[in-house]
């Protein structure tokens, strides 16, 4: 047996394969917790739970191949490092996939008739309050669309009132109302939310 093989080996292993793999596992588990905690505020109450067995797991599996190499420095760099990049991945795998509704407040500051008229031809749902600004009366937009319509919507209102001041804001759970076309909530939702589709 080639003693001197099985050394290089062994600190291949330790110094390159092993903090290697616990970069790999951790941003696995951390992408996962990030969606979880995502999907959890998001009321998909079925998925969090799933999603979360898988984090524990993976992170079981890696804190007992730290604790059996405490001597190796490396470990605690990769640790941290894909903790870091496990963050960063999930909030944009979740940015990618836009789930969920958000609510939308436009304050124009010019007339609104065309602008509520083309929502109403869009079949975007909307209410209208009147409200005192600081500069006098003023007209505030309230919307809740799907979080994948932002951009679609906010051209629309810089299209007909390009210096409209508005806000936008995650919105948990929304039942009835005048949605979007293409916007109600799908089977997926149903199902992993723990809720019934509405008809």
């Amino acid at each position: 047996m080639d003693i001197s093989a099985i050394t290089v080996d062994s600190w291949i292993f330790t110094w390159v394969i092993l903090p290697l793999l616990i970069i790999i596992a951790r941003i696995a588990d951390q992408t996962i917790g990030t969606l979880r905690l995502i999907f959890l505020s998001k009321g998909y109450k079925r998925l969090a739970p799933v999603l979360g067995f898988f984090e524990v797991i993976i992170w079981l599996l890696v804190v007992t191949q730290i604790l059996r190499h405490l001597d190796n420095a490396l470990t605690y760099i990769a640790y941290g490092l894909g903790f870091a990049l496990g963050n960063y991945i999930g909030i944009v795998i979740e940015q990618k996939l836009s789930l969920g509704n958000v609510i939308i407040r436009i304050i124009p500051k010019v007339d609104t008739t065309d602008l509520l008229n083309y929502f109403r031809e869009q079949n975007i749902g909307l209410t209208t309050v009147d409200a005192m600004g600081s500069r006098g009366p003023v007209k505030v937009i309230f919307s809740i669309i799907k979080r994948h319509d932002i951009e679609r919507v906010v051209s629309i209102i810089h299209r007909f009132n390009p210096n409209s001041f508005y806000t936008i804001e995650d919105v948990k759970s929304v039942h009835e109302g005048i949605m979007s076309p293409g916007s109600r909530r799908s089977v997926f939702y149903s199902f992993w939310s723990g809720t019934k589709k509405s008809k």
